[in-house]
């Protein structure tokens, strides 16, 4: 994932995203099978944090959570949010590929990459080295959870506009979201996903806010052998045939 991708996103990214997700508790309760396996001030890495709501929960929880993004507007949210929570963050721009050269090896019992952010790794070398930065950091038996769209049922739907069928408040204000896809022949080839929000504001104007988002998607089994590749044995997974999104949590070999 690139700095650019997300920059202008970021300022509108609670339109994006289900609501119960924007409480940094529920958030963190989205993986507590997870969570609540970790021992007392367990040390968690946050990785492609977005504006920050389950790095903002964990800390809550009295982890020592380290949060990363590769955007700086998304760890600037993270940051606000988490001096608003009153709780400690180590927030900090950092991409995939960066992770080695933060002096973390073997430094936490914990990584999270949710949201779907792992697409945006360009293909299946990168994907893999992305993979292995994070299973890099994890202690001995530490645990990765990853979260993904259903690609399978995303590509079959093919190129095409998908406009949200209901309005979404945040803060008081309305949002009509609209996804464009670019859905290619082939798996391997770059995916483009063009995302507007049109805010409507109270004095009648209209303000849109759009970004195109490079993804390159890949097949359950795929990723599967990725985080072999990568070192993790999966431990649990969601993936269904009709699932929208699936988590796997794997665990360091």
């Amino acid at each position: 994932m690139t700095a650019e991708q997300y920059a202008s996103l970021a300022s509108v990214y609670e339109w994006l995203i289900p609501e119960p997700l924007l409480d940094p508790d529920w958030a963190v309760t989205a993986f507590s099978s997870v969570v609540d396996a970790l021992p007392a001030g367990a040390r968690v890495l946050d990785c492609a944090c977005g504006t920050g709501e389950l790095a903002v929960g964990l800390a809550a929880r009295d982890f020592r959570v380290t949060a990363t993004d590769a955007s700086p507007e998304m760890i600037e949210r993270t940051r606000e949010q988490a001096a608003a929570r009153g709780v400690a963050v180590e927030a900090r721009v950092c991409r995939w590929e960066d992770l080695p050269a933060q002096g973390w090896q073997g430094a936490y019992d914990a990584v999270f990459c949710v949201g779907n952010s792992l697409a945006h790794a360009p293909g299946t070398a990168r994907r893999r080295a992305a993979l292995g930065s994070m299973a890099g950091v994890l202690a001995d038996g530490g645990v990765l959870t990853i979260t993904s769209r259903n690609w399978e049922a995303e590509r079959a739907g093919g190129s095409r506009v998908e406009t949200f069928d209901r309005l979404v408040r945040r803060n008081g204000i309305d949002g009509l979201v609209i996804y464009a896809w670019t859905i290619p022949d082939d798996w391997e080839a770059r995916h483009d996903l063009e995302i507007a929000v049109a805010l409507l504001l109270p004095d009648g104007e209209v303000r849109t806010t759009r970004e195109r988002l490079e993804v390159w998607p890949f097949r359950h089994e795929s990723l599967d052998d990725d985080l072999r590749a990568a070192g993790l044995t999966r431990v649990t997974s969601t993936w269904a045939p009709d699932a929208d999104r699936y988590v796997i949590t794997t665990a360091r070999r």
